[in-house]
Formats: C-alpha cells, sequence, structure tokens
C-alpha cells in the first residue's frame, strides 16, 4: 500500500503542476497512469477502512474521467473484501476509454451491484465514497449531478471523497455551484491547494495524503520547471524557531517599540487591541497615536502602553522618531485627521503594518514600498485592486499575485485560508483558524501581532507568516469553550503562551 504522509507535506500544488508530476512519473519512471489509480484506490480504500472499520455497505458514486475509474477500482477492492458494494453509475458506460474502462471491465467480473439515481438510493448504507468529479472541474454542475450531490450531502451517511470533493474548484477552493462536504478526502501525489482556501477547506474534511510512491526527485523537477507557483503551508512549528530564549540581562530597549496610529473618536478600542497584541508577543515598548480626548482614557485599562495625544503632523514625527515599527489602520477613520496621519506615516522609512482604514486611503496612493506589510481581508482587497469582492473570491491565489505585483512588500488576504506573499513573491497558505474569528478586532490584533515580531528584530518576511500562524493558533486554543463567542481580546493569554515555545 502506497504509505500515506500523516504530516502533510509543506507543499501545495495546481493541478497543471500535480499533471505534470505524474507526466514525469509515466514518461521517465515507467509508471503507468492506470498503474497510479489502482494505487490511488487502494490508499482511498485502507483510508476509508481506518476512519469506519465497521463498515459493511458501501455506496461508489462514479462520474465519468479517471476520478471513476478509482472509484470503480475501489468498488472492486471492497467487493473482494466481503462488502456489500452498490455503485452508482451516472454516466453511459459504453461510452468509456482508457484506464476508466480497463477499471470498468475489472469491477464487471465481480457481483457488483449497480444502481440508477434515485431519491432513497443512500438507503442502509454505511458510508458513500464520491468519485463524481476530480481535479479537473472547471464549471458549475448542474442537473442530476447537482441533484445527487445535495442528496449526498443531506444523507447521514459519513463520505469520503476520491483525491478531492466533487464540486470544488482544485486551483481555487471555489464551489462550483454545489460540492460535496466530505468527512473525509484521500488525495494523492500532492496537496491541491484549492483544498486549503476559500470553500475548499471545510468542504474536504480530514485530509489524507499519498504519493503513490513517485519517486522523490520527480517534485524536485517540479519545483524547478513548474511556470505557476507552488504554494507552501505554514508550519508554527517550524517558524517559531526564531523565537529563542531570552537573555537574563535582557531589557526592554533590545525588543523594540511598536507605534499603533489610529483610534478616531469612537475607535479607541481598535488601536488597544493592536498595541495590546503587539506587547503580548514580546514587544519591549509599545505606544499608541490617538486623538487627544481620548488619549489618556487608555492609561486606566492598559497601563503599560503608552498613549499620547495627536493632531499635528509634528505631533506624530516625534514620536515615529523613537518607533521600531508602525502599525496604522485600527480605527484610523477616514477623516483629514486619518489622511494626515496616514501620509506622515508613509514619508518615514520604518517598515510599517498597514490595515483597516489605512487600507481603504491607501488605494488612492500610487508610491508603494516593500517594507509595507498590508492586510486586508477580501473586501479591502477589492479596493486595492478596483475590481469587486466576488472577483477576489474567485480567485484568491490570483488575487494574491495582483496585491504583490501592485505593493511590493508583504500580503495578508485574510479569509477562510489565509494567504501570505512574501517580498520575493512566494505563496504561502495558513489553513489553521476557526469560524470563532468572525468577529470584530480579529484584525486588528493581527497587525499588532505582525507588529510586534518585527520589533523584536524577525525579518519582515518571516514576521509576516511567523504573525498568521500565531494569530490562528491562538484562535484554535482559545475556543475551549466554543467558536460562537470568541473575541478578539480572548487571544491574548494564548498569544502569550504561544510566542514561549516550551
Amino acid at each position: 500500500m502506497p504509505e500515506s504522509n500523516r504530516n502533510s507535506p509543506a507543499k501545495i500544488y495546481s493541478v497543471e503542476q500535480v499533471r505534470q508530476l505524474e507526466l514525469i512519473a509515466s514518461e521517465d519512471y515507467g509508471i503507468s497512469s492506470y498503474c497510479l489509480m489502482k494505487r490511488a484506490a487502494y490508499f482511498s480504500y485502507e483510508v476509508l477502512k481506518q476512519h469506519w472499520p465497521s463498515a459493511n455497505n458501501i455506496a461508489v458514486v462514479c462520474g465519468f474521467g479517471n476520478n471513476a475509474g478509482d472509484g470503480y477500482v475501489l468498488a472492486k477492492l471492497a467487493i473482494d473484501d466481503g462488502k456489500q458494494v452498490e455503485v452508482i453509475n451516472m454516466c453511459n458506460t459504453e461510452n468509456l476509454n482508457g484506464d476508466v474502462a480497463i477499471a470498468y471491465q475489472d469491477l464487471s467480473t465481480t457481483n457488483v451491484c449497480l444502481q440508477n439515481y434515485s431519491m432513497n438510493i443512500f438507503d442502509g448504507v454505511d458510508v458513500i465514497v464520491d468519485a463524481l468529479f476530480g481535479t479537473g472541474l472547471n464549471r458549475d454542475i448542474k442537473g442530476k449531478f447537482c441533484d445527487l450531490i445535495k442528496l449526498m450531502n443531506e444523507s447521514e451517511c459519513p463520505s469520503i471523497s476520491i483525491d478531492i470533493p466533487s464540486g470544488i474548484n482544485a486551483n481555487t477552493g471555489q464551489i462550483m455551484n454545489v460540492a460535496v462536504s466530505a468527512d473525509v478526502t484521500a488525495t494523492f501525489i500532492g496537496l491541491k491547494q484549492g483544498m486549503f482556501t476559500n470553500e475548499g477547506l471545510a468542504a474536504s474534511g480530514k485530509i489524507e495524503l499519498s504519493d503513490l510512491d513517485i519517486p522523490e526527485e520527480i517534485y524536485q523537477q517540479i519545483n524547478l520547471n513548474s511556470p505557476t507557483h507552488t504554494v507552501s503551508r505554514l508550519m508554527l512549528h517550524d517558524l517559531n524557531k526564531v523565537l529563542k530564549r531570552r537573555q537574563r540581562n535582557s531589557h526592554k530597549g533590545h525588543f523594540g517599540h511598536v507605534l499603533v496610529v489610529g483610534g478616531d473618536e469612537g475607535y479607541l478600542g481598535a488601536a488597544r487591541m493592536a498595541a495590546e497584541a503587539a506587547a503580548r508577543v514580546g514587544s519591549g515598548l509599545v505606544s499608541i497615536a490617538t486623538r487627544c480626548s481620548h488619549a489618556s482614557s487608555l492609561s486606566a485599562v492598559r497601563p503599560e502602553v503608552m498613549s499620547h495625544p495627536v493632531e499635528t503632523r509634528d505631533d506624530l514625527m516625534q514620536l515615529i522618531e523613537r518607533a521600531t515599527v508602525i502599525v496604522i489602520g485600527p480605527g484610523l477613520g477616514k477623516s483629514e485627521w486619518a489622511k494626515l496621519l496616514l501620509a506622515s506615516v508613509l514619508e518615514s522609512n520604518l517598515p510599517i503594518v498597514i490595515d483597516a482604514d489605512a487600507l481603504n486611503l491607501l488605494a488612492e496612493r500610487k508610491k508603494f514600498s516593500k517594507a509595507w506589510v498590508i492586510t486586508p481581508h477580501p473586501g479591502e482587497a477589492a479596493r486595492l485592486l478596483d475590481i469587486d469582492t466576488k472577483k477576489i473570491q474567485q480567485d484568491r491565489f490570483k488575487s494574491l499575485g495582483a496585491l504583490h505585483e501592485k505593493f511590493q512588500g508583504p500580503v495578508v488576504l485574510k479569509g477562510n485560508g489565509t494567504l501570505i506573499a512574501d517580498t520575493k513573491g512566494e505563496f504561502f497558505i495558513c489553513d489553521k483558524g476557526n469560524p470563532g474569528m468572525s468577529s470584530g478586532g480579529m484584525g486588528d490584533v493581527l497587525s499588532g501581532v505582525i507588529a510586534g515580531l518585527i520589533a523584536q528584530g524577525i525579518d519582515i518576511n518571516h514576521a509576516t507568516k511567523l504573525g498568521v500562524c500565531l494569530h490562528a493558533g491562538a484562535a484554535d486554543r482559545a475556543i475551549i469553550n466554543g467558536e460562537r463567542g470568541l473575541l478578539a481580546m480572548d487571544l491574548m493569554p494564548h498569544l502569550r503562551y504561544l510566542v514561549n515555545p516550551k
């Protein structure tokens, strides 16, 4: 049996890259496509048995292409193993050709139960195997296929998808009108990027990967020759190695000074959250530049953060001179005061984390710097690129590339499966975090985390990636009592824990 990589490797691939891997395996190493199909089916069946060891009645839903071939081979394996198997065929088998036809012919030698689609097709079934559509899907699913997927999702039966949940675009993670919501996905050769962002992350369930025993050197060839981006998953246990134990003679001056600029009338809380996050991840000093009317009130709730009244450019420039890194945007607003402060901040040569209202104002500018980290959510990204939010979400990887091309510095495109581009244009993804983060202030905390890491001397690219991971990891630790009702400030003790690795 091809081995599963239980740790899931860091690299994530596009559909085109996986196809190239398969082609190299076939042409250069003599591993036939049918051999790969059999290995994929064998691995999928073993995964099915591991997750549902008592399952006896198995329904395999098959479509047209190689994904259906995987399903036919799996069905034969299950029959040979003494299971009761029914195959729901959604195509005319007389039109099958190539590897799929061979797989179907092999299955036909058994006592398989072939079924047509009906409303009660999954009655008495223990597990549904989704072999309907594979990674080549690039159009909306309609008609009887749409109805069948809805029926699969409405069924109480658990499901395992082969390679990718049917209906998920393997490159973008977008749902093509409807998609299987799998409990487990058995995938092969390489992790598909659409499984880790947008809707693909939730639809894929638990992901199990096998390389199907193709040689390691094939992956090195794809990394060298691929014309498209290879995306890397962020791993906190690798990124946090920069967080060394502090020397006994350390003092606050060794760990930088974060200046948070924001908090217009009624919005001091946003600036306060960013400031406290910077302090909780280890910045030596943290200051807030905010409105005169409430500058003093911060000291009552968080006396460790210095609060300064700022109304003029000169007021702000004095604070910038003492700062190591600047966060601008949390609670900034869009007033003339906000525009003045942003213009003054962007004149400095310091690294800057730009979030929230500052991003909306940034869209009006023409000149940018590699020392600026931008952290837009999809709506802000749409304004920065002058397109609508729907287009951002249709292809988040393309949107990330467009943002990086325009702004040059590190980009964090927030959302389900947050994407990061570094100054070199390399792409990364964070598949941690949870729906509890859908509450006000989470973005303010993230901007403070990234700035707090930069203040301590961590490279801007590494700090951005580590900051995203710490933020998501803290949120995952904070939902012990449930996702609903999670607040941004709930992350603070968990951030402190995670930046002190044992």
